[in-house]
């Protein structure tokens, strides 16, 4: 809560304002993030009471970045961290799984979720790259963090073979909620990254993973975005990651 009161009291009323190097907020960040998080707690109740198949939050700006106390990497508050704990202080999930696609490593959700035995972090990302962390030997308290850390220039084929890891260790898990923080800047196009994914990835890594979901869940997935920096490709990338989510039954 103080940190929440911290943030509230840095909204400028005109101009900029930094929270941290790269995270800058303006007079609509506050709506803006209200909006984001309040969509995710919307999707994870209307997922679990059957108004909606699945969920997608287009929502800016983005979290998986931001720890519990500490804005960081154009990100505020974190917004899958606070569907993940409302899962599981609301609805008393057990088994609540967060797969980050994002190119950059989700630091903030690992650290939130490190010694919580009731959450999966799963993590691709290029690596050694932004944040730091995200090595494969940040395994959490539980065994409950699996980062799989790509090399720069990583292509489309090695990924998707790279992702049966996830799905093997989604499988393992068994979990009764999915979410995802879907990043679409590991795109072969985006400029902030060097991996080397084709839009159509993005379809096919959630189709997988929706077939695991039916399993296991039936099928309880909202996905929230996180990163992206290319226009052309995010929408290209979003579009086919919603494709997926839409045609799932």
């Amino acid at each position: 809560s103080n940190y929440i009161d911290f943030v509230s009291n840095s909204f400028p009323s005109n101009g900029l304002e930094f929270l941290d190097g790269d995270t800058i907020v303006s007079p609509g960040s506050k709506d803006a993030t209200t909006d984001a998080v309040g969509s995710i707690i919307t999707a994870i109740d209307g997922v679990i009471e059957k108004k909606y198949k699945n969920a997608f939050c287009a929502v800016r700006p983005p979290g998986h970045h931001a720890e519990k106390d500490k804005a960081m990497g154009f990100c505020i508050y974190n917004n899958v961290a606070v569907g993940a704990t409302y899962l599981i202080e609301k609805f008393k999930y057990k088994k609540v799984a967060i797969i980050d696609f994002d190119v950059h490593h989700g630091n903030g959700t690992q650290d939130i979720f490190y010694d919580n035995e009731k959450v999966l972090y799963i993590s691709t990302h290029q690596f050694p790259y932004y944040p730091g962390s995200g090595s494969d030997n940040e395994k959490g308290k539980y065994n409950n963090v699996f980062n799989l850390p790509l090399e720069a220039g990583t292509t489309s084929e090695q990924y998707l073979n790279a992702y049966e890891y996830v799905l093997k260790k989604l499988k393992e898990f068994k979990p009764e909620f999915i979410l995802f923080s879907a990043g679409f800047d590991a795109h072969k196009n985006d400029p902030l990254a060097q991996l080397k994914l084709e839009t159509e990835d993005f379809y096919i890594i959630t189709q997988r993973t929706l077939q695991l979901a039916k399993e296991y869940c039936n099928g309880k997935v909202v996905s929230i975005l996180e990163g992206g920096y290319d226009l052309n490709a995010l929408r290209d990338s979003t579009k086919r990651h919603v494709d997926a989510l839409i045609e799932f039954n």
